[in-house]
């Protein structure tokens, strides 16, 4: 498969998480977000979230630095369908995103506060998630109640953070069309689970198993996209 056809792809499944939200100008006080605005983008400085509850016509929001005091305003926007919550995210508890009843996509970034993912399973309406530099997610096996919901799943690092995964059974048999895992780092070494996924056409992922596993993967699901079935790959890295 030619290195096209996976950027093409990734670009795709990157765009049903950001559907171009910049589009909308950054701003760092919710006094600037017009009443009639569907999408925003806003960046906390001290309180300068407040009143980010009252522009109730959101669909789209980007949003930085946000505390637990910001996150339980933005949970007051129930029409929003499209939730970015951008580094850092210093809120400590997720309930409050239960309240979002037609959040279809949802990224948290940098989550350092975090411990308990479990809220997010009563998104009814998730179809793409990205969790990235989770610091208190040590394994996957809260995700089991999503396996025939998402369209995109990512669980990924950062660019200075390896995101610690024990292993990858947990999402045996999803759905999920795509699947994310840069800069992460597989416990036990095996692609295995993945080949059970059987809608899966696009994986983005760190060289986080042995070249024999990416080699079995591709054999089972030759219609999967990944960097890593290509020999040049392997070259570049001296694998």
């Amino acid at each position: 498969m030619s290195s096209a056809v996976s950027g093409e792809l990734n670009r795709r499944y990157r765009h049903i998480l950001s559907r171009d939200p910049l589009e909308a100008a950054q701003v760092t006080s919710a006094a600037k977000i017009p009443a009639d605005a569907v999408r925003a983008n806003l960046k906390r400085e001290n309180k300068s979230h407040r009143g980010i509850r009252e522009k109730t016509a959101l669909r789209i929001l980007v949003a930085g630095a946000v505390n637990q005091d910001f996150l339980e305003e933005i949970c007051q926007l129930e029409k929003l369908e499209h939730l970015e919550l951008g580094w850092p995210t210093t809120a400590t508890d997720l309930k409050p995103i239960t309240s979002l009843r037609s959040l279809n996509v949802l990224k948290i970034n940098s989550p350092r506060a975090v411990t308990d993912f479990t809220p997010l399973l009563q998104l009814a309406s998730l179809e793409v998630l990205f969790i990235e530099n989770a610091k208190h997610m040590t394994s996957l096996d809260w995700l089991g109640p999503l396996a025939e919901r998402l369209t995109v799943l990512g669980v990924e690092g950062s660019m200075w953070t390896t995101q610690r995964i024990p292993s990858l059974a947990p999402l045996s048999g999803f759905r999920a069309e795509a699947l994310f895992l840069t800069s992460t780092s597989v416990g036990d070494g095996t692609l295995k689970p993945l080949q059970s996924m059987s809608n899966l056409r696009f994986l983005g992922t760190a060289r986080n198993a042995p070249r024999s596993e990416f080699a079995a993967l591709q054999a089972a699901r030759p219609g999967l996209v990944c960097d890593w079935f290509s020999e040049t790959m392997w070259k570049l890295t001296g694998g």
